[in-house]
């Protein structure tokens, strides 16, 4: 995102009760922190936080309609950030009676299975963003030590040659004799 920039993005949830998951991290820029607003299709704001670094939210829509996911950058007047950002909408079926021990659906043990495979690829899944985001993080702060050091040795070495050429120049007046003098 480029500074004093909101950007938009929107998602549709078909009926009320759908499960709606939204996941954000700032990889890049500035101190790592964005603005952001999730408002509902009657323009209720569901979520909203300021200068966040990333959040992972779950939350039931209230109404058919399109979600607006919003990320704003205007505290921001010479950084550009990048953000990674999911947004996911699952079906969920609610039945209004309880289930009783007959109609409960009994699983496979292929079902069962893919059940628990599918939960495990998730938490992959989520390892794997914040992994890359703490990969980010990191190398920004390799860059910004990197540069520190550079110029410290810079200055450093620019220091260590001056003071020699001071010590030569002190010690040549200390040895050379004027005429004249008693």
């Amino acid at each position: 995102m480029f500074p004093n920039e909101n950007a938009c993005f929107y998602g549709i949830a078909e009926k009320p009760g759908e499960k709606i998951g939204f996941y954000f991290a700032v990889q890049s820029g500035g101190a790592f922190d964005i603005d952001y607003e999730v408002t509902a299709p009657n323009g209720k704001i569901i979520l909203n936080g300021v200068s966040e670094r990333q959040g992972e939210y779950v939350f039931t829509s209230q109404m058919a309609g399109d979600h607006k996911f919003c990320f704003s950058n205007t505290m921001s007047t010479f950084a550009e950030k990048m953000v990674d950002f999911e947004i996911s909408i699952e079906h969920e079926l609610k039945e209004t009676a309880p289930l009783s021990e007959t109609s409960e659906k009994v699983l496979s043990p292929m079902e069962q299975s893919l059940n628990y495979i599918a939960n495990k690829l998730g938490t992959v899944q989520k390892y794997a963003r914040y992994f890359r985001l703490r990969q980010n993080r990191n190398h920004y702060t390799v860059v910004s030590t990197e540069k520190k050091v550079f110029w410290f040795a810079l200055l450093e070495s620019i220091l260590i040659v001056t003071m020699s050429v001071l010590q030569v120049v002190f010690i040549r007046r200390f040895f050379t004799t004027t005429k004249g003098r008693i």
